[in-house]
């Protein structure tokens, strides 16, 4: 997937996956919900918020990050569609990641996540009351997770 821009309508196939599942799993929505999937594809990807998703890859592999995440994490859209998710956590911090997407995975999704997380630029900084849910693609197949914070600080 090429980094979210006009020339591919800012990924609006797959902005519009997260909208979706986000609202049925929630029942909010991650931005105004009268935009058309264009305005909306680009709305996200220029939000104040963070959000990310990963693939469903043994070791999973990130496939979105908006303008607020790549700036957090200190990558390049490149640099970020090349990494497992789990890296954006420090190697202590991995096992408890991995429990919260077990438990996501089994539930659909949950609302009250924090955690460390790692620039890489080496910068450390707590996420909170992390939205963390699954991907499924219009026939209802599993397709990934997908995550979004307000809230960070640097620690």
């Amino acid at each position: 997937m090429l980094i979210p821009c006009p020339a591919n309508r800012y990924q609006v196939e797959h902005a519009e996956r997260l909208r979706r599942t986000f609202h049925a799993l929630t029942g909010r929505h991650l931005i105004d919900p009268a935009l058309s999937p264009e305005v909306a594809a680009e709305a996200l990807f220029h939000a104040p918020f963070a959000i990310l998703s990963h693939d469903t890859t043994p070791d999973p592999l990130l496939t979105y990050g908006n303008q607020t995440a790549l700036n957090l994490f200190a990558l390049s859209w490149e640099e970020l569609t090349r990494i497992p998710s789990r890296w954006t956590a420090e190697a202590p911090n991995r096992a408890e990641r991995a429990r919260l997407l077990a438990e996501v995975t089994a539930r659909g999704f949950i609302d009250d996540y924090s955690g460390v997380r790692i620039a890489r630029t080496g910068q450390r900084f707590l996420i909170e009351r992390v939205t963390v849910w699954n991907l499924t693609d219009d026939a209802g197949r599993y397709g990934g997770q997908a995550a979004t914070f307000r809230e960070w600080r640097s620690v």
